[in-house]
């Protein structure tokens, strides 16, 4: 059973770092407050975001601001050997031995300034991990009060099981959005509603801002009626239409546009009729269901 409560929608932190927006500390207090006040308390790192930099920027964020730890959740991943001037990686490559996983949350805490991780996930599944390897090294961050809740990303169902045969796993995070749908039909989502194992979605609006071709253009086209329906933006309807899926998947929002982060918890509020969330599966499979 899960041990955390996140909120229904969670900030991604990727791209606030050096990787894309170059986010300041000062600019990265802001941010958190911004989401703190549209109920937004969840918050997903990564050891590897901007290049191992970006926890430590965030760290000094809350520093600054003096933000309350007990107001927020903090995810964070690792595994992931990314190759970059932080590192002497000569290859990108994956290390789930149970001292590596141990240090490793070790360097997110230190960097993000903080005693625990509400949920660790291991970033990417390797062909070389070993399940009680890993068993051993959550139990031991457990008892020693460093991360409270695990989970994986990425992880197929049987890859999960092999490890959840070990250990508890409560949360997956996965690609998942209206054009990113085969969660919902390879099992995938079946096998976590089976064993409590709560879906996080990256990349939650999928390629529909992103890409021009012809899901994306049905999608618009639909998108563009049901904003005059509902009187809110397509993401919101689309981040609606995650929810409203029984795995109960919690999206991951990536934006730092405050007037968006402000419209998107009433995804949360939003209920779509029937009809339309199988519209917008229909419009982006460009066929009826089956």
């Amino acid at each position: 059973m899960n041990k955390t409560a996140l909120s229904p929608i969670i900030a991604g932190t990727m791209n606030w770092g050096i990787w894309d927006k170059n986010l300041t500390p000062q600019e990265m207090e802001n941010m958190i407050q911004v989401c703190l006040e549209n109920k937004i308390t969840t918050f997903d790192h990564a050891d590897i975001y901007g290049s191992y930099t970006t926890e430590a920027d965030f760290g000094k964020a809350l520093a600054s601001g003096k933000i309350p730890r007990e107001k927020m959740q903090l995810i964070s991943k690792c595994g992931i050997q990314h190759i970059s001037d932080q590192r002497s990686n000569k290859i990108k490559h994956y290390d789930y031995s149970k001292a590596y996983i141990i240090w490793s949350v070790e360097n997110s805490l230190k960097n993000l300034q903080t005693d625990y991780l509400d949920v660790l996930l291991l970033h990417r599944p390797s062909p070389l991990m070993q399940a009680d390897e890993i068993a051993a090294a959550v139990a031991k961050l457990k008892e020693e009060g460093k991360i409270l809740d695990f989970g994986v990303s990425n992880f197929t169902a049987s890859q999960t099981e092999l490890l959840r045969q070990k250990t508890e796993i409560n949360y997956n995070q996965i690609q998942f959005s209206a054009t990113q749908y085969e969660p919902m039909l390879d099992g995938s989502f079946d096998y976590m509603q089976l064993h409590q194992i709560r879906p996080m979605s990256w990349n939650p609006l999928g390629t529909v801002f992103r890409e021009d071709n012809g899901q994306t253009r049905r999608l618009k086209k639909l998108l563009a009626s049901l904003v005059s329906k509902y009187h809110l933006g397509s993401d919101t309807i689309l981040l609606s239409w995650i929810l409203q899926h029984p795995a109960k998947v919690i999206p991951i929002a990536g934006t730092v546009n405050v007037a968006r982060i402000q419209a998107l918890i009433k995804a949360v509020e939003l209920s779509l009729e029937p009809e339309d969330w199988f519209a917008i599966w229909t419009e982006s499979m460009g066929k009826n269901v089956p």
